[in-house]
């Protein structure tokens, strides 16, 4: 008789509970609900192209974002006037993917994690005597950037009209020092921030 009463009790407890609660606007369930929102989108992923970074007409590029602890990249476009002399071209597509790079990503690639680590300012040179001819000379020299950035600015001109196609860049800063040729690697894509892109001296070739 003690368990019946106990176990009506507990009942009656239930059902005062859930009456209040459908009073208050407020659904019972007997799901946890103690571990916060949803994630709204998946990381590093964005659900739909993102519109506002195809807004303006141009030479479809790809960049280099961080997210996490990696490179992914991200479709923008840069304008390069129709006729432009081959040098005159890859200097352009050059500065404008330094552009793009410095931008503050959308609203969108912010929810989903992206982020950038080069900062605005940064402009590209022509090759100086004894350069390669295909020497990116920017105005920061690239061993006084950040891995991080280093990483992205390497790993966008090498996949792109700003190189040559054999996967690697030279690059220089504005000072005396040889430029050098840098290569976009699986290992620097994976961890920008521990693992520098392999580089060697350009000079004489």
């Amino acid at each position: 008789m003690t368990t019946r009463l106990v176990s009506g009790a507990r009942l009656g407890a239930v059902s005062v509970l859930a009456l209040l609660l459908a009073g208050c606007g407020i659904r019972a369930t007997e799901v946890p609900t103690n571990f916060g929102p949803a994630p709204s989108r998946v990381r590093c992923s964005l659900a739909e192209p993102d519109v506002s970074t195809q807004a303006a007409r141009g030479l479809p590029v790809q960049v280099f974002l961080l997210c996490g602890s990696s490179l992914v990249t991200v479709d923008r476009t840069v304008r390069v006037p129709d006729g432009a002399a081959d040098s005159e071209r890859r200097m352009l597509v050059a500065q404008g993917l330094l552009d793009q790079l410095a931008e503050p990503p959308s609203p969108a690639e912010k929810e989903a994690g992206y982020s950038t680590d080069v900062r605005g300012g940064i402009t590209v040179g022509r090759p100086r005597p004894g350069d390669p001819e295909d020497t990116l000379r920017l105005s920061m020299a690239p061993d006084s950037l950040t891995s991080y950035a280093l990483a992205q600015i390497v790993c966008t001109f090498s996949d792109s009209a700003a190189a040559e196609g054999d996967g690697s860049v030279v690059l220089g800063g504005p000072g005396a020092d040889s430029a050098r040729r840098y290569e976009c690697t699986d290992e620097v894509r994976a961890r920008p921030g521990s693992k520098e892109p392999p580089s060697k001296d350009a000079a004489g070739e």
